[in-house]
């Protein structure tokens, strides 16, 4: 059993793999549970404040934990695959759920993190989850956002953002190479993970940034053309890739408010004619 705070003692052990986790708000068996899956330079102290208010505004619980080779995690061994945002989420989500004994679930994740809890909610068939939340999701590459990655990789390689990253990742070559060097790879250019949009049968929230330099409109659209569970879009205009920091009473007031729908909706008896 996992010590349900936002200090724990030891990290959660998932197949001989210690990651670093964080809880806010009730726990599981009270109140259904929010998993933060963090974008691709991201980790639980990454999150900042948003975990303890997305926890105080909605009244849910709040599961966020650092991947492999994330925060104080166990490393990755370099390089990693361009599948590794389905290997998350296929050979590693639900392995993480199981561990923290988590029950009902809402998945709510940022960049990479959004395309991990998309492939999970469209290939694994799991009654836990209840929702699917995606800020700033990726199903496609895009030209535009190509560019900002090889520009995060100058800077790196300057060793100002290395020095900025470095608070927060033990080994920070493994978190941003691992990162960077994935989506610049030739073969990258090809990687589409679209299809999980089709098999979702759950109610989603999609947010996105209007400035984004990772990724456009174009993604969220993506969803529209495809989606047959019920949608909310909230698109912010003048933000960038992280809403949830860039304009967080805006976020959490469309999380709090799909969130009561979705839990009154599961609350209703359902009459047949």
């Amino acid at each position: 059993m996992i010590r349900w705070t936002a200090e724990p003692d030891t990290p959660l052990n998932v197949a001989g793999v210690q990651l670093e986790y964080a809880c806010y708000g009730p726990p599981p068996g009270q109140e259904p549970t929010f998993i933060l899956l963090h974008e691709g330079l991201g980790c639980v102290a990454l999150w900042r404040e948003f975990p303890a208010q997305l926890a105080k505004a909605t009244g849910l619980g709040v599961f966020v934990y650092s991947r492999q080779g994330y925060g104080t995690s166990t490393p990755v061994a370099l390089p990693r695959s361009i599948d590794y945002m389905t290997y998350e989420a296929e050979d590693v989500l639900g392995r993480v759920m199981d561990a923290a004994d988590l029950g009902d679930v809402i998945l709510l994740g940022h960049s990479d993190g959004a395309t991990i809890a998309s492939i999970y909610a469209g290939s694994v068939s799991d009654r836990r989850v209840r929702g699917l939340i995606l800020i700033a999701p990726h199903f496609f590459v895009e030209d535009a956002g190509l560019e900002a990655i090889r520009a995060a990789g100058a800077e790196f390689a300057s060793g100002a953002l290395k020095e900025r990253l470095a608070k927060y990742h033990d080994d920070v070559d493994g978190a941003f190479l691992g990162w960077h060097d994935a989506w610049t790879d030739p073969n990258f250019a090809h990687w589409n993970v679209a299809d999980a949009i089709d098999h979702w049968r759950i109610p989603v929230l999609a947010l996105q940034g209007g400035e984004d330099p990772y990724g456009t409109i174009a993604q969220i659209e993506e969803i529209e053309a495809r989606i047959y569970a019920p949608l909310e879009i909230e698109i912010l205009r003048g933000c960038g890739h992280a809403p949830h920091l860039e304009r967080p009473e805006e976020t959490r007031a469309a999380i709090t408010e799909f969130c009561a729908r979705l839990v009154r909706l599961e609350q209703e008896d359902v009459h047949l004619a």
